[in-house]
């Protein structure tokens, strides 16, 4: 894919990981064509990865290993992953805010895609405890002025995560003193029998307290969420309110969720979803 010619490594390696686990494995010729680059540039970068323990190098080419519930990559290596998923996942969960409303966003590179949905509804209260969620709406004030219908942009502080979240007992402390009509969550993983979880420990504490100072939980999650589980869970399916995926969740998983959760697929109607 020509788009993908000037992906930094750091992005190309995600999408490279991705590709190995929806796969099962790749071959190196394959990637080579779809990411439009030489045989020698796909070895290095499946070096790197084998290297970090994320996939196993095979003879032409790499096939996936199991991967620690602990393990958090950083947002660079996230924002490679499924973005056309994401954009529509943004796409149709941003129709679900309305103007003034007092919403959070947490950390994530799906509701940083939400995030740039939200730059022309007015009068928003944001809260969030992610640095790149912010700098979207200050980057959109800084360059166009503080416009009449700008969002309040309220940022917890707190200790930086991988995924560039604030969380600890700063970002807890701040987030238990408000109260908001919305929440918009990203998550690492979602199961019906674990809930949502997260590989950071201090991460699912944070989330605990968004989820209890929400008057609706909105899950954002692409397919590829699906199944997975961090080491820690933060909530139930049963606290969740909405989630927002892509047309790629499969059917079982789909049959696992609970009666009161509305699903909304993007680019699908959205028959028989419970208000």
């Amino acid at each position: 894919m020509s788009e993908n010619q000037n992906l930094l490594a750091e992005q190309r390696r995600a999408l490279i990981l991705d590709e190995v686990r929806r796969r099962g494995g790749v071959r190196v010729n394959e990637l080579t064509r779809k990411l439009g680059v030489s045989d020698m540039t796909i070895r290095r970068d499946l070096d790197a990865l084998a290297r970090q323990g994320v996939l196993e190098k095979v003879h032409g080419g790499a096939v996936p290993v199991a991967e620690a519930s602990t393990h958090e990559p950083g947002f660079e290596a996230k924002s490679g992953l499924e973005l056309s998923a994401k954009e529509d996942i943004a796409r149709a969960a941003a129709e679900l805010v309305a103007p003034g409303a007092a919403i959070a966003l947490s950390g994530g590179t799906t509701t940083y895609a939400l995030a740039h949905r939200l730059l022309d509804v007015p009068d928003l209260t944001v809260v969030t405890n992610s640095v790149r969620v912010a700098d979207v709406f200050h980057a959109a004030q800084r360059t166009s002025g503080q416009r009449a219908g700008a969002a309040t942009v309220v940022l917890t502080g707190g200790v930086r995560t991988p995924s560039d979240s604030l969380v600890g007992p700063v970002a807890d402390q701040a987030i238990a003193t408000l109260h908001f009509d919305v929440l918009f969550l990203g998550v690492h993983g979602i199961s019906a029998e674990a809930g949502l979880s997260t590989p950071n420990l201090a991460e699912a504490e944070t989330n605990r307290r968004l989820v209890q100072s929400a008057r609706r939980v909105v899950v954002v999650a692409d397919h590829t969420k699906w199944g997975t589980v961090g080491l820690s869970s933060f909530a139930t399916l049963e606290q969740v309110d909405t989630l927002v995926t892509d047309a790629g969740l499969p059917a079982q998983a789909r049959a696992e969720i609970p009666e009161h959760l509305r699903l909304v697929v993007a680019g699908e109607s959205d028959e028989g979803a419970d208000d």
